[in-house]
Protein backbone atom coordinates (compact mmCIF):
# COMPACT_ATOMS: atom_id res chain seq x y z
CA UNK A 1 0.00 0.00 0.00
CA UNK A 2 1.86 3.35 -0.93
CA UNK A 3 1.23 5.96 1.89
CA UNK A 4 0.56 9.68 1.57
CA UNK A 5 3.88 10.59 0.35
CA UNK A 6 3.22 8.16 -2.65
CA UNK A 7 6.95 7.10 -2.04
CA UNK A 8 6.86 4.35 0.93
CA UNK A 9 4.91 1.10 1.26
CA UNK A 10 4.03 -0.95 3.86
CA UNK A 11 1.04 -3.81 4.09
CA UNK A 12 -2.54 -2.91 3.48
CA UNK A 13 -4.79 -3.84 5.66
CA UNK A 14 -7.63 -4.51 3.38
CA UNK A 15 -5.13 -6.72 2.01
CA UNK A 16 -7.38 -9.82 3.77
CA UNK A 17 -9.68 -9.36 0.89
CA UNK A 18 -7.81 -11.94 -0.66
CA UNK A 19 -8.27 -15.63 1.10
CA UNK A 20 -4.22 -16.31 -0.05
CA UNK A 21 -2.43 -12.76 1.20
CA UNK A 22 -0.60 -13.84 4.29
CA UNK A 23 0.64 -16.18 1.80
CA UNK A 24 1.90 -13.65 -0.54
CA UNK A 25 2.84 -11.95 2.63
CA UNK A 26 4.98 -14.49 3.51
CA UNK A 27 6.53 -15.01 0.30
CA UNK A 28 7.67 -11.55 0.08
CA UNK A 29 9.03 -12.20 3.25
CA UNK A 30 11.35 -14.49 1.76
CA UNK A 31 12.01 -12.63 -1.57
CA UNK A 32 13.22 -10.04 0.63
CA UNK A 33 15.63 -11.91 2.58
CA UNK A 34 17.06 -13.81 -0.42
CA UNK A 35 17.90 -10.24 -1.73
CA UNK A 36 19.78 -9.20 1.14
CA UNK A 37 21.84 -12.32 1.57
CA UNK A 38 22.25 -12.18 -2.40
CA UNK A 39 23.59 -8.53 -2.43
CA UNK A 40 20.57 -8.05 -4.76
CA UNK A 41 19.21 -4.40 -4.62
CA UNK A 42 15.60 -4.25 -4.86
CA UNK A 43 14.00 -0.68 -5.97
CA UNK A 44 11.54 -0.35 -2.91
CA UNK A 45 11.08 1.64 -0.04
CA UNK A 46 9.50 0.88 3.29
CA UNK A 47 8.07 3.51 5.67
CA UNK A 48 10.29 3.70 8.37
CA UNK A 49 8.21 1.92 11.10
CA UNK A 50 8.03 -0.81 8.27
CA UNK A 51 11.61 -1.21 8.74
CA UNK A 52 11.56 -0.92 12.54
CA UNK A 53 9.16 -3.67 12.39
CA UNK A 54 11.74 -6.17 10.39
CA UNK A 55 14.41 -4.69 13.17
CA UNK A 56 11.63 -5.46 16.34
CA UNK A 57 12.44 -2.27 17.28
CA UNK A 58 9.62 -0.08 18.98
CA UNK A 59 8.20 2.29 16.68
CA UNK A 60 7.72 6.04 17.70
CA UNK A 61 4.64 8.54 17.16
CA UNK A 62 7.21 10.70 14.30
CA UNK A 63 6.92 7.19 12.25
CA UNK A 64 3.64 8.09 11.64
CA UNK A 65 4.18 10.89 9.72
CA UNK A 66 5.27 8.59 6.54
CA UNK A 67 2.24 6.86 7.04
CA UNK A 68 -0.62 9.25 6.86
CA UNK A 69 0.87 12.82 7.13
CA UNK A 70 -2.87 14.27 6.90
CA UNK A 71 -3.89 12.49 10.46
CA UNK A 72 -0.68 12.84 11.84
CA UNK A 73 -1.15 16.73 11.80
CA UNK A 74 -4.38 16.04 13.24
CA UNK A 75 -3.26 14.07 16.01
CA UNK A 76 -0.63 16.86 16.62
CA UNK A 77 -3.05 19.31 17.16
CA UNK A 78 -4.81 16.95 19.81
CA UNK A 79 -2.34 16.74 21.61
CA UNK A 80 -1.14 20.56 21.70
CA UNK A 81 -4.66 22.06 21.75
CA UNK A 82 -7.77 21.81 24.20
CA UNK A 83 -9.87 19.51 22.77
CA UNK A 84 -12.82 21.75 23.00
CA UNK A 85 -11.20 24.26 21.64
CA UNK A 86 -10.94 22.03 18.62
CA UNK A 87 -14.32 20.97 18.84
CA UNK A 88 -13.83 17.41 19.10
CA UNK A 89 -16.02 14.90 20.14
CA UNK A 90 -14.02 11.46 20.08
CA UNK A 91 -14.18 7.87 21.73
CA UNK A 92 -11.76 5.20 22.24
CA UNK A 93 -12.09 3.67 19.12
CA UNK A 94 -11.55 3.53 15.28
CA UNK A 95 -13.44 2.53 11.98
CA UNK A 96 -12.38 -0.58 10.55
CA UNK A 97 -9.76 -0.40 7.61
CA UNK A 98 -9.53 -4.09 6.57
CA UNK A 99 -12.04 -3.80 3.55
CA UNK A 100 -14.48 -6.90 5.55
CA UNK A 101 -15.89 -5.56 8.93
CA UNK A 102 -18.14 -2.61 9.42
CA UNK A 103 -17.78 -3.06 13.03
CA UNK A 104 -16.53 -0.04 15.01
CA UNK A 105 -12.77 -1.20 16.63
CA UNK A 106 -12.31 -0.62 20.33
CA UNK A 107 -9.02 0.59 20.99
CA UNK A 108 -9.15 -0.16 24.58
CA UNK A 109 -12.15 -2.44 25.88
CA UNK A 110 -15.83 -0.82 25.29
CA UNK A 111 -13.75 1.78 24.38
CA UNK A 112 -16.69 3.22 21.57
CA UNK A 113 -18.13 4.08 25.01
CA UNK A 114 -14.93 6.03 26.38
CA UNK A 115 -14.75 9.78 25.96
CA UNK A 116 -11.08 11.26 25.03
CA UNK A 117 -10.39 14.02 27.28
CA UNK A 118 -7.64 15.85 27.92
CA UNK A 119 -5.94 13.40 30.43
CA UNK A 120 -5.91 11.09 28.19
CA UNK A 121 -5.56 12.09 24.95
CA UNK A 122 -2.09 11.40 24.86
CA UNK A 123 -3.19 7.48 25.24
CA UNK A 124 -5.47 7.54 22.69
CA UNK A 125 -2.93 9.39 20.04
CA UNK A 126 -0.41 6.66 21.22
CA UNK A 127 -3.39 3.84 20.23
CA UNK A 128 -4.22 4.91 17.00
CA UNK A 129 -0.62 5.31 16.16
CA UNK A 130 -0.17 1.94 17.98
CA UNK A 131 -2.74 0.55 15.61
CA UNK A 132 -2.29 1.73 12.10
CA UNK A 133 1.04 1.17 12.27
CA UNK A 134 1.06 -2.38 14.24
CA UNK A 135 -2.25 -3.74 15.21
CA UNK A 136 -4.40 -3.46 12.05
CA UNK A 137 -1.98 -5.33 9.81
CA UNK A 138 -0.62 -7.47 12.93
CA UNK A 139 -0.94 -10.71 10.63
CA UNK A 140 0.46 -9.37 7.56
CA UNK A 141 3.24 -8.34 9.60
CA UNK A 142 4.13 -11.74 11.52
CA UNK A 143 3.64 -13.09 8.01
CA UNK A 144 5.91 -11.11 6.53
CA UNK A 145 8.74 -11.37 9.27
CA UNK A 146 8.11 -15.10 9.10
CA UNK A 147 9.54 -15.56 5.43
CA UNK A 148 12.02 -13.29 6.24
CA UNK A 149 13.36 -14.45 9.25
CA UNK A 150 13.55 -17.79 7.15
CA UNK A 151 16.38 -16.29 5.33
CA UNK A 152 18.01 -13.97 8.49
CA UNK A 153 18.26 -14.50 11.92
CA UNK A 154 16.77 -11.58 13.70
CA UNK A 155 20.02 -11.75 15.79
CA UNK A 156 21.58 -11.19 12.55
CA UNK A 157 19.74 -8.08 10.70
CA UNK A 158 18.65 -6.24 14.15
CA UNK A 159 22.25 -4.71 14.55
CA UNK A 160 20.95 -2.26 11.58
CA UNK A 161 19.56 0.53 12.17
CA UNK A 162 16.30 1.54 9.89
CA UNK A 163 18.09 4.03 7.77
CA UNK A 164 21.24 1.34 7.36
CA UNK A 165 18.61 -1.28 6.15
CA UNK A 166 17.05 0.80 4.02
CA UNK A 167 20.12 1.35 1.82
CA UNK A 168 21.17 -2.28 2.05
CA UNK A 169 17.66 -3.18 0.24
CA UNK A 170 17.65 -0.17 -2.40
CA UNK A 171 21.34 0.57 -2.23
CA UNK A 172 22.98 4.13 -2.16
CA UNK A 173 20.31 6.37 -4.52
CA UNK A 174 22.21 8.99 -6.87
CA UNK A 175 22.46 11.91 -5.64
CA UNK A 176 23.29 14.55 -7.47
CA UNK A 177 23.88 17.73 -5.07
CA UNK A 178 23.82 20.50 -8.33
CA UNK A 179 19.86 19.07 -8.69
CA UNK A 180 18.84 19.29 -4.90
CA UNK A 181 20.75 22.67 -4.54
CA UNK A 182 18.47 24.25 -7.42
CA UNK A 183 15.27 22.66 -6.12
CA UNK A 184 15.95 24.39 -2.70
CA UNK A 185 14.08 27.13 -1.37
CA UNK A 186 15.09 30.00 2.12
CA UNK A 187 13.30 31.13 4.71
CA UNK A 188 15.11 33.07 6.74
CA UNK A 189 17.85 33.17 4.25
CA UNK A 190 19.52 34.27 1.31
CA UNK A 191 21.55 31.67 -1.10
CA UNK A 192 24.37 34.04 -0.11
CA UNK A 193 24.66 33.81 3.61
CA UNK A 194 27.60 32.30 5.26
CA UNK A 195 25.53 29.15 6.58
CA UNK A 196 23.68 28.17 3.51
CA UNK A 197 27.39 28.59 1.44
CA UNK A 198 28.52 26.62 4.56
CA UNK A 199 25.73 24.54 4.25
CA UNK A 200 26.34 23.11 0.82
CA UNK A 201 30.06 23.01 1.04
CA UNK A 202 29.82 20.53 3.88
CA UNK A 203 26.70 18.16 1.76
CA UNK A 204 29.17 18.26 -1.27
CA UNK A 205 32.07 17.24 0.52
CA UNK A 206 30.44 14.45 2.23
CA UNK A 207 30.17 10.64 1.72
CA UNK A 208 28.09 8.50 -0.83
CA UNK A 209 26.01 7.76 2.52
CA UNK A 210 26.20 10.77 4.50
CA UNK A 211 24.27 12.20 1.41
CA UNK A 212 21.78 9.37 1.65
CA UNK A 213 21.35 10.15 5.19
CA UNK A 214 20.82 13.33 4.85
CA UNK A 215 17.90 12.85 2.25
CA UNK A 216 16.80 10.14 4.34
CA UNK A 217 16.71 13.10 7.48
CA UNK A 218 14.36 15.42 5.56
CA UNK A 219 12.02 13.04 3.12
CA UNK A 220 12.00 10.16 5.18
CA UNK A 221 13.25 8.30 2.78
CA UNK A 222 16.45 7.73 0.60
CA UNK A 223 15.06 7.52 -2.80
CA UNK A 224 15.13 10.31 -5.18
CA UNK A 225 12.57 11.01 -7.75
CA UNK A 226 13.06 9.57 -10.94
CA UNK A 227 12.58 13.60 -12.37
CA UNK A 228 14.89 14.41 -9.50
CA UNK A 229 14.42 16.60 -6.65
CA UNK A 230 12.08 19.10 -8.58
CA UNK A 231 9.46 16.23 -8.37
CA UNK A 232 10.33 15.38 -4.86
CA UNK A 233 6.99 14.79 -2.66
CA UNK A 234 5.40 16.26 0.48
CA UNK A 235 2.58 15.89 2.11
CA UNK A 236 0.71 18.16 0.23
CA UNK A 237 1.52 16.45 -3.50
CA UNK A 238 5.35 18.28 -4.95
CA UNK A 239 7.19 19.72 -2.24
CA UNK A 240 10.80 20.80 -3.13
CA UNK A 241 13.36 20.95 -0.11
CA UNK A 242 13.26 23.92 2.05
CA UNK A 243 15.65 25.59 4.63
CA UNK A 244 14.17 27.11 7.17
CA UNK A 245 16.26 29.31 9.51
CA UNK A 246 16.15 28.20 12.96
CA UNK A 247 17.18 30.51 15.70
CA UNK A 248 18.43 28.65 18.90
CA UNK A 249 21.93 27.32 18.03
CA UNK A 250 22.35 25.26 21.43
CA UNK A 251 19.85 22.73 19.05
CA UNK A 252 20.52 20.26 16.64
CA UNK A 253 19.25 20.69 12.80
CA UNK A 254 15.98 19.40 12.60
CA UNK A 255 13.47 17.82 10.08
CA UNK A 256 9.75 17.73 8.84
CA UNK A 257 9.49 15.26 6.45
CA UNK A 258 6.02 16.21 5.48
CA UNK A 259 7.02 18.77 3.91
CA UNK A 260 10.76 18.43 3.06
CA UNK A 261 11.75 21.19 5.83
CA UNK A 262 15.09 21.50 6.97
CA UNK A 263 14.99 23.83 10.25
CA UNK A 264 18.59 24.50 10.10
CA UNK A 265 20.64 27.21 13.18
CA UNK A 266 22.90 29.63 12.17
CA UNK A 267 25.88 27.91 13.74
CA UNK A 268 29.26 30.15 14.32
CA UNK A 269 31.51 28.11 11.66
CA UNK A 270 31.30 25.71 9.24
CA UNK A 271 33.05 22.95 11.66
CA UNK A 272 30.47 23.55 14.13
CA UNK A 273 27.79 23.23 11.36
CA UNK A 274 28.86 19.58 9.87
CA UNK A 275 29.56 18.25 13.65
CA UNK A 276 25.40 19.19 14.73
CA UNK A 277 24.85 18.28 11.14
CA UNK A 278 26.24 14.82 11.60
CA UNK A 279 24.90 14.12 15.22
CA UNK A 280 20.97 14.67 13.54
CA UNK A 281 21.55 12.52 10.39
CA UNK A 282 22.84 9.52 12.25
CA UNK A 283 20.44 10.57 15.63
CA UNK A 284 17.54 12.26 14.69
CA UNK A 285 15.11 9.45 13.98
CA UNK A 286 14.55 9.09 17.39
CA UNK A 287 11.57 9.58 19.67
CA UNK A 288 9.54 8.31 22.21
CA UNK A 289 8.36 5.10 21.04
CA UNK A 290 5.78 2.37 22.08
CA UNK A 291 5.82 -1.59 20.73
Amino acid sequence: LPTGDGVTYQPNPASARNSEHLKYFKFVGQLIGRAIVDEQVLDVHFTRSFYKHMLGQPVSFRDFKMVDASLYKNLTMILEFNLEDLGLDLTFSIEPEDGVSSEVIDLIPNGKNIDVTEDNKAEYVRLICHHKMTASVRSQLDAFLEGFYELIPHELISIFTPQELELILGGMPDIDIDDMENNTSYSGYQRTDETIVNFWSIIRRFTMEEKALFVQFVTGSAKVPLDGFAALQGSEGVQKLSIHKAYNTDLLPTAHTCFNQLDLPAYEDEETLKEKLLVALRHGSEGFGFA
